[in-house]
């Protein structure tokens, strides 16, 4: 037979076994549009913009739907009721963590973020109990935050008033608060061994080199020492570029918004001062600069589509049957940007934290950092650190923007996984 035949005959077999498990598997999972043979729904989704091409979807199937990302399914969650009945009402059963075929390549089911089972909650448990040890969470933390704080104010009146991109520096501060808790040391802006890791973390394609160990005759506890380097990777990765992302972000929200800028600032004036550092104690008595931290998070949507879960168990959702390892992905820009709870979500507006009295509100709806079980683990030092370093950073400049406010581009690039700003120059006016 002819080998063209031959091949023809067997892409053909390939594709309808392909439709035929699909069709299979479809009957079970939520609805959700037809995929094409072999890739899926690829065709259908705008990766420069996932977020909305599956709130698209959602208009059409419901907040929960299944799309296939080549052959392998994938049931997304929109909505807050359907994230907040998966990951915090059922949140032992989405658990797991779905596939990621770059972080798998690189952390090969090491680590805290991308590990499942019985080494994610050992690994977990871990982390958290070394991390408070180490003294997060407590004042020795905060303490930390603030000399960080103080050393950015003094790199930031280096550059004495003159244009500047403050994404180096930021990097520097954020990274240097893991630094100190993980190593007790902090290290100076320029010293070069600082500057490599830096550089490793940014790259986020190489081992994280460092002097953390655990025995590794406790392999059987999955501490090995490939696991624990991975894990501080991890932390390192997680707790630098996020943060200081949103950080950067949210001064040029500051710069487009100068009329929120004063009134956060004139807040600092009233209860903190001049003579001495912010402290998280002045947080409960500045509700409009809470207002504004939290709405930095929510307008920017850092993370719009939540790292991948996976069911644990063959389950039950909303009358569908979801079969054990399937992908969960849940739309946290569907909650952050939930025009019922937040109006004109599209806005920059602290008023949606704020009641009408001018106090602090909080919303269930707040998950830059996730919910339930795989909740980041950073969170409340990521917190601590957002208000900690704008406030100081308010407390000591004046930001002044090298166009008009007006012409500012606060729009996000999607980078792959995350929402970041486009470049941007400031100038830091001493006050």
């Amino acid at each position: 037979m002819d080998p063209l035949v031959v091949l023809v005959l067997c892409l053909s077999c390939l594709l309808l076994l392909s439709v035929w498990r699909q069709s299979s598997r479809r009957g079970k999972l939520p609805p959700g549009p037809t995929p094409l043979p072999i890739i899926g729904n690829i065709l259908q989704i705008d990766v420069k913009d996932i977020s909305k091409s599956l709130s698209n979807f959602s208009k059409v199937y419901g907040p929960v739907f299944t799309v296939y990302l080549g052959m392998k399914p994938t049931v997304v969650l929109h909505g807050y009721e359907a994230v907040k009945e998966a990951l915090i009402d059922m949140g032992e059963e989405f658990s797991g963590r779905g596939s990621h075929p770059v972080m798998d390549r690189v952390s090969k089911g090491h680590g805290i973020i991308f590990s499942n089972g019985k080494r994610w909650k050992e690994t977990r448990r871990f982390s958290l109990k070394t991390l408070r040890n180490l003294g997060m969470g407590k004042r020795t933390i905060e303490d930390r935050v603030q000399e960080e704080a103080r050393c950015l104010v003094e790199e930031l009146r280096k550059t004495n008033a003159s244009p500047c991109d403050p994404t180096f520096f930021l990097c520097c501060a954020t990274c240097n608060v893991i630094c100190s808790i993980m190593f007790q040391n902090r290290f100076k802006y320029k010293d070069q061994n600082f500057l490599n890791l830096m550089e490793i973390i940014s790259e986020n394609n190489k081992y994280l080199s460092s002097p953390w160990m655990q025995e590794k005759h406790q392999q059987q506890l999955e501490f090995t020492f490939e696991h624990m380097v991975i894990t501080v990777f991890d932390l390192f990765g997680a707790g630098t570029e996020t943060t200081s992302t949103t950080l950067r972000y949210g001064l040029l929200l500051l710069l487009k918004y100068p009329e929120v800028t004063a009134k956060v600032q004139e807040e600092i004036e009233r209860v903190v001062g001049r003579h001495r550092s912010p402290c998280m104690q002045d947080r409960s008595h500045m509700p409009y600069t809470d207002a504004v931290v939290h709405e930095i998070q929510r307008y920017i949507d850092l993370v719009p589509i939540n790292a991948p879960h996976a069911v644990t168990c063959d389950i039950k959702f909303r009358n569908y049957l979801i079969p054990k390892g399937t992908t969960v992905l849940t739309s946290l820009t569907s909650v952050l940007h939930d025009d019922k709870e937040f109006p004109h979500p599209e806005m920059f507006d602290p008023g949606h934290f704020l009641d009408e009295n001018g106090n602090f509100k909080k919303s269930d709806y707040f998950m830059p950092f996730s919910a339930g079980k795989r909740i980041c683990v950073g969170e409340g030092l990521a917190r601590m650190e957002l208000f900690l370093f704008l406030t100081t950073i308010l407390q000591n400049f004046k930001l002044k923007s090298l166009v008009d406010p007006k012409d500012l581009n606060i729009a996000s690039v999607f980078n792959g996984l995350m929402c970041v700003p486009h470049s941007y120059q400031l100038c830091f006016i001493p006050v």
